[in-house]
Formats: C-alpha cells, sequence, structure tokens
C-alpha cells in the first residue's frame, strides 16, 4: 500500500498546485480594477519591471504562451491606453511593446487592490512557512521551464 501511495505523490502534488492556481486566480479577479485580468497585470508588471521594450513573441515566450494568445491580451491591454505598441524601425515585420504611464498607473492600482488579499493569505501561512517553500516553488518553475 505504501508504493501505491508514493506513485500518486506526483500526482498529488500538482493536484495541489493547480488548486491553489484556481483558488489564487478566482480570488484576485474579483478585486482587479474593472477590465483588468490576471493575464493583464503579469503583462503590466514585466514591462514595468524592464527598461527596454519588447516585441510580441518576446513576450510570448517570457509566459509561455503562443504568440496569437498573447497578441489578444496586448490588444486589449492597447485599447486601454495600458501600453504603446509601435512599430520596430529595424524590421518591419515586428513591433515594439512598451508600457505607458497610464498602464504604470494601472498596475500600481492593481497591486494595491490585491496586496491586503495576499497579505491575508501570508499572515495565515506565516511568514516562515513562506520563505520555506518559496525556493522550492522556484525550482519546480524552473525545472518545468526547461
Amino acid at each position: 500500500m505504501k508504493n501505491k501511495s508514493n506513485n500518486l505523490a506526483p500526482l498529488i502534488l500538482f493536484s495541489e498546485i493547480t488548486t491553489i492556481d484556481q483558488l489564487i486566480r478566482a480570488q484576485i479577479s474579483k478585486i482587479l480594477p474593472d477590465g483588468m485580468a490576471i493575464s493583464h497585470l503579469s503583462v503590466l508588471n514585466h514591462l514595468s519591471s524592464i527598461k527596454n521594450e519588447k516585441t510580441p513573441m518576446q513576450l510570448a515566450k517570457s509566459f509561455h504562451v503562443t504568440k496569437g494568445a498573447m497578441t489578444n491580451t496586448l490588444s486589449k491591454l492597447e485599447a486601454s491606453g495600458y501600453i504603446n505598441i509601435r512599430p520596430d524601425w529595424n524590421d518591419a515585420r515586428k513591433k515594439q511593446v512598451k508600457i505607458s504611464k497610464s498602464g504604470v498607473e494601472a498596475q500600481r492600482d492593481a497591486i494595491k487592490s490585491i496586496t491586503p488579499i495576499l497579505n491575508k493569505v501570508i499572515f495565515k501561512l506565516g511568514k516562515d512557512k513562506a520563505n520555506l517553500v518559496l525556493p522550492i516553488i522556484r525550482e519546480l518553475r524552473s525545472i518545468l521551464s526547461n
């Protein structure tokens, strides 16, 4: 019987991770500013943390999504005025993406809106446990990214 539970351990681990993902997404989605999706916030976070412009393909690779999915997200962000998309002056087939001033403000507002729920989770879990699990989660991400 012990061997059977060991075989289930990876399945249980990934089941827990996907359930956590679904729960946090549901809670965050409820409190994000109107019209903003988690994918939008993720792209705004990424763009606000870098100095250089990125192509849609570079962003798609960073987020492990298709170029089409990223183009859809970028179109919505551009329509909201949160990003600027311009032609690449060196290669007319490409575009360059940069966060706008209103995008920086929207990203900050979104972070302010979700911070209380994230702090509540960390408070209930405890900072010591959160600090213990973080390296493991990062290692899992690294393994899965390669």
